[in-house]
């Protein structure tokens, strides 16, 4: 009995086994990536975003006192991610910094008025909705003028729309390509056992007995090849985390869980599905048509 299960277990993890768990790893690392580039993308969209600052530039008038209430006003505002006070005496700083000389020394007085700098959650880092918060904002009459780059907030959101149109489509394409390319190792892998199909069918076996052992086998391909393909992805993104650990903020916990188990259950169904469709195939086939396959 012994000797029976260890030659059975050969059997099972032979050669064969070994070549369609690494071809199938490879094709879900690939499909791994894309789905890791188009969850990243969105992260670093929404980072980028999040980091376009624009200016509420306040009027001398205006005590420091009242500047720092409209601040705390504006900080419960649900578009406001964070907002900065930048004091008219530290404008002068940065800008004497920046510059190298100190424009109030030719000037006779400081120039610069004191403004709070706001970034804005995602969802509101757009033209209509600055649009509209600046209206807002403007109803305070101490308020001289609200400063953002329209032109580059529009270029950032063209763009980040054109680079997700793109990678979506590359996702679609890349989803049929990996269960054509799976598929088709499957295929061959059962096309070498049709003559054992064929047997089994001959001495009485019903199809579900028949079945059993390819689904089987080819659900522990695609388990393996899933785990493998995990593994290799959650090594890059730590050897990327480690060399830039700035990408955290693109590169989070949640997307590599996504990424993750997307590959797995990608792999455990293509895999399975793949082995159903063509085993059924097998088996709906006559003895003299085997031959001419």
């Amino acid at each position: 009995m012994k000797a029976k299960g260890k030659n059975n277990s050969v059997s099972y993890f032979d050669m064969q086994f070994i070549t369609s768990s690494i071809s199938t790893t490879l094709v879900l690392l690939l499909l791994g990536l894309v789905v890791f580039f188009v969850l990243a993308a969105h992260n670093l969209s929404v980072y980028v975003k999040e980091n376009i600052n624009f200016s509420v530039l306040i009027s001398d008038d205006m005590k420091e006192s009242d500047i720092l209430k409209l601040q705390k006003k504006l900080d419960k505002e649900v578009f406001v991610k964070q907002t900065e006070y930048i004091s008219k005496k530290q404008a002068l700083r940065e800008q004497t910094e920046a510059m190298g000389t100190d424009p109030q020394e030719f000037l006779g007085y400081n120039p610069f008025t004191a403004s709070i700098e706001i970034k804005l959650h995602s969802d509101y880092a757009n033209s209509d909705s600055i649009a509209k918060i600046e209206k807002l904002i403007k109803k305070n009459t101490n308020i001289q003028e609200v400063l953002y780059q329209k032109d580059l907030i529009d270029a950032v959101n063209d763009n980040i729309r054109n680079i997700s149109l793109l990678l979506l489509g590359l996702a679609v394409i890349l989803t049929f390509i990996s269960f054509a390319l799976i598929n088709n190792t499957i295929r061959l892998a059962i096309y070498s056992k049709r003559f054992l199909i064929h047997t089994m069918k001959l001495v009485g076996a019903s199809w579900s007995f028949i079945r059993r052992p390819f689904l089987r086998r080819n659900l522990w391909i695609g388990v393996l090849a899933g785990v493998i393909a995990d593994g290799i992805l959650w090594a890059a993104a730590y050897w990327l985390v480690s060399y830039e650990p700035e990408l955290i903020r693109v590169i989070t916990p949640d997307v590599m869980m996504l990424v993750s188990v997307s590959v797995l259950v990608f792999g455990v169904l293509i895999t399975w599905l793949c082995a159903l469709l063509s085993i059924n195939k097998y088996l709906r086939m006559k003895a003299s048509t085997l031959y001419y396959i």
